[in-house]
């Protein structure tokens, strides 16, 4: 059962109406930075890699895919494995480190500073709305409208999840950030797939799009790290979430599966199971260091952070201790 302090339709007014492009600020050139009001300097151009390093190596560092051999040792039968990417189509995960710009309806944004620092500045349109958790903001503009909403839910309080929403309306400038040394990054819904994020991972999104507390089954729940609920992301626009350091981004060709450890999901919009990584018996796996993990079946998109966070909080409990 939800209450909200504002009705949903003026939500759904809101998030069809059309908007006027964000205002323009005086440009201040020769900033390698960049920003809202300032110049973007693109990153460099790849340097050519020599000759003498393997052919599939430096394929590998130009675009991040590799070429397998079709012909298969002996007694293998060939490389076509189940669960593995097919000759010629594999591709390692990739960086999305970089400044990421662009534009939506009413407004534009600049996610920078990436990696363990990241901000997403936005520049909103007069009437132009813009959720947000709560408590995120860096600075805003003067011009710039915070309304506060307090929705309580079941799923919310089980969850953990703040029960309150900011919406923040232009015209003006709006920096958010996230709590944690981390990255930030956008993803874009389309309507044809849903996407889902840890709860926890949610920073702020379009008018359009619908975020909803979903219940994971107890083996994911208990071992994929993202808890027993998590955000269902859906309908038509722009989301932005954070992370634990890094992020990085796997492509999963059709029937490919790759696993990934627990407490490492960011997003991802294919299913997954839970199963032991390491082969052998108990031992094997308790020796391993790895026990049960995450493992995606393509197609799909999955993207991991390059930290975990409660690694990190026993690490710090650790070194307190030896202290």
């Amino acid at each position: 059962m939800v209450w909200s302090l504002s009705k949903k339709r003026r939500e759904d007014s809101q998030s069809e109406t059309d908007f006027a492009p964000p205002p323009t600020q005086p440009v201040q050139a020769n900033n390698p930075y960049g920003g809202p009001d300032q110049t973007y300097t693109p990153p460099p151009e790849k340097q050519p890699i020599p000759e003498a390093f393997d052919q599939n190596a430096a394929a590998f560092a130009r675009n991040g895919s590799i070429s397998m051999p079709r012909s298969a040792p002996p007694g293998q039968g060939g490389y076509n494995v189940p669960g593995a990417a097919a000759p010629g189509t594999f591709k390692g995960a990739s960086s999305t480190h970089g400044d990421n710009v662009g534009t939506f309806n009413g407004g534009s944004y600049r996610i920078s500073h990436r990696d363990t620092n990241s901000i997403v500045t936005f520049q909103l349109a007069i009437g132009a709305p813009l959720k947000a958790k709560p408590g995120v903001m860096l600075a805003m503009s003067s011009t710039m409208t915070l309304r506060g909403e307090f929705k309580f839910s079941v799923k919310k309080f089980l969850a953990g999840s703040k029960f309150g929403v900011s919406t923040y309306t232009g015209p003006g400038e709006l920096i958010l950030a996230p709590f944690i040394l981390g990255d930030c990054m956008v993803l874009q819904l389309h309507g044809d797939k849903k996407w889902r994020i840890p709860h926890e991972a949610f920073l702020a999104c379009t008018s359009g799009v619908e975020h909803d507390h979903v219940t994971q089954d107890l083996t994911k729940g208990m071992f994929s790290g993202a808890g027993f609920f998590v955000y269902e992301l859906s309908k038509v626009g722009l989301v932005w979430i954070q992370s634990f350091g890094a992020i990085i981004k796997k492509e999963l060709a059709p029937g490919e599966r790759y696993f990934v450890d627990n407490g490492y999901l960011v997003a991802w919009d294919c299913d997954f199971k839970i199963e032991r990584v390491a082969s052998g018996g108990i031992i094997s796996g308790f020796t391993s260091g790895e026990g049960l993990s995450c493992k995606f079946t393509g197609p799909g998109t999955v993207y991991m952070q390059t930290r975990n966070l409660n690694g990190f909080a026993m690490a710090l409990k650790v070194s307190t201790a030896s202290s």
